[in-house]
């Protein structure tokens, strides 16, 4: 049937095969209910990987028995940074399986010499399912990889490979035998066009972990995003740069994005951003310039569009500035993506100095949430905010006066709370 007679949709029905004895249990046979107590952790201890960036967003290392899905656009590293995480893994005496439906195992040799991987890891190049669970049960590898779902297929499925029907029965299947064999998986995903998984919005609830890859192919950088996470905190985000020899991680993220910051340049200025527990300072820029035509552009690049036009209503209503005429582009050093409210400060900072020609002091940062009335209002973990700063060397930091209470500085930092945008403007633009 094309088309849904119930909400009318195209292409939205799904052949369903009942193909019964093939399911295997999660639990072993006999296994019954236990109180948390009687569960014993002493063989579920994390494998480093040793790559620092890696275990740190994963929650603390590889969680046996857990199954993890990483994506991103085709290009960006999911294949070289996972072989470099087998290889690690590899090294310290553990059995690690390279399942490969893309590519020849000489193919994945060739790629594992240019980035130095070891020759311990077990490598197979197959996109039969019945045939991968076989190598897997055999081997019994402590991480397994499989590269990609979309090229993976199960006999008992009658339809083609990367179909909805085929990734669903495949996740799933990996997601069974992953908890009886506390065997730790990681599934490779393409993404579409649009910037989601290829398949089934429901591969994702499968899974115990989503990680997504970040950055422009252009760029040498790349950011690892924690989307979902089972065994440890969401939103964090690791750092890794793209080299000859595969992707090496970036230990003081802030550092780098700051490198080539210009100096005495109107229309810029540094926000902290929280990832998960780290907080990062990113260079936030805004370029005000009259419109040659008659209506003006507004765009933002890192940040949310439609934060961004509100934030410019506010500055308009609340602070006095005329930017009706005057094209406003908002942009993101590095390709990081802010999505929290306390760039809220830092966008109207940039956007006013840019429009008054007047450049703000290099050593400040700036953070803070914007109110519709154009007040100031207070964010979390403010403190480590601020030691993030001092380290950097920054004198002075702009925050909301509720998060002043209880920071006195931090050596030479001197702390400045405002509670309207006017005092922000007016304390940053003298």
């Amino acid at each position: 049937m094309g088309r849904c007679p119930e909400c009318g949709e195209w292409n939205s029905f799904l052949e369903e095969r009942n193909i019964g004895g093939r399911w295997q249990h999660l639990s072993t046979e006999g296994e019954g209910p236990r109180k948390v107590k009687d569960v014993s952790l002493v063989e579920e201890g994390r494998i480093l990987s040793g790559i620092n960036e890696f275990d740190r967003i994963l929650g603390g290392g590889v969680v046996r028995g857990g199954l993890v899905l990483i994506g991103g656009d085709p290009g960006i590293g999911k294949s070289t940074l996972l072989l470099q995480v087998l290889d690690r893994i590899s090294r310290k005496g553990k059995k690690a399986l390279y399942i490969s439906g893309e590519e020849s195992q000489r193919q994945i040799k060739m790629r594992g010499e240019r980035i130095g991987v070891s020759d311990d890891i077990y490598l197979l190049a197959e996109t039969s399912l019945e045939r991968a669970l076989s190598s897997l049960e055999g081997l019994s590898p402590d991480v397994a990889v499989v590269d990609s779902i979309q090229t993976i297929f199960s006999e008992g499925v009658q339809s083609v490979p990367g179909s909805i029907s085929q990734i669903r029965e495949i996740a799933t299947r990996l997601m069974f035998y992953a908890k009886r064999a506390n065997v730790s998986i990681f599934i490779i995903g393409h993404v579409t066009k649009d910037g989601s998984f290829a398949g089934p919005k429901a591969l994702e609830h499968i899974v115990d972990t989503v990680l997504y890859f970040e950055g422009d192919k252009s760029h040498p950088y790349r950011i690892l995003r924690t989307i979902k996470n089972r065994f440890g905190s969401t939103n964090e985000i690791g750092v890794f740069e793209m080299r000859d020899s595969g992707l090496e991680e970036v230990q003081n993220p802030s550092e780098m994005f700051l490198a080539e910051r210009p100096s005495d340049i109107a229309g810029s200025v540094v926000v902290s951003s929280l990832e998960g527990t780290r907080p990062i300072l990113v260079e936030l820029q805004a370029l005000v310039s009259p419109t040659p035509f008659g209506i003006s552009r507004r765009m933002s690049i890192g940040v949310d569009p439609n934060r961004v036009s509100l934030l410019l209503a506010i500055l308009e209503k609340r602070g006095g500035l005329h930017l009706q005429g005057q094209d406003i582009f908002v942009n993101v050093v590095g390709g990081m993506m802010i999505d929290e409210p306390a760039a809220d400060l830092g966008i109207v900072s940039a956007v006013a100095s840019s429009f008054k020609e007047k450049p703000i002091n290099e050593k400040t940062l700036v953070f803070g949430e914007v109110g519709l009335g154009g007040e100031i209002r207070a964010i979390t973990q403010a403190g480590i905010r601020v030691k993030e700063a001092s380290k950097m060397g920054f004198k002075r930091c702009l925050m909301p006066e509720n998060n002043t209470k209880g920071l006195n500085g931090n050596g030479s930092m001197q702390i400045l709370g405002v509670g309207h945008i006017n005092e922000a403007l007016e304390a940053l633009l003298i």
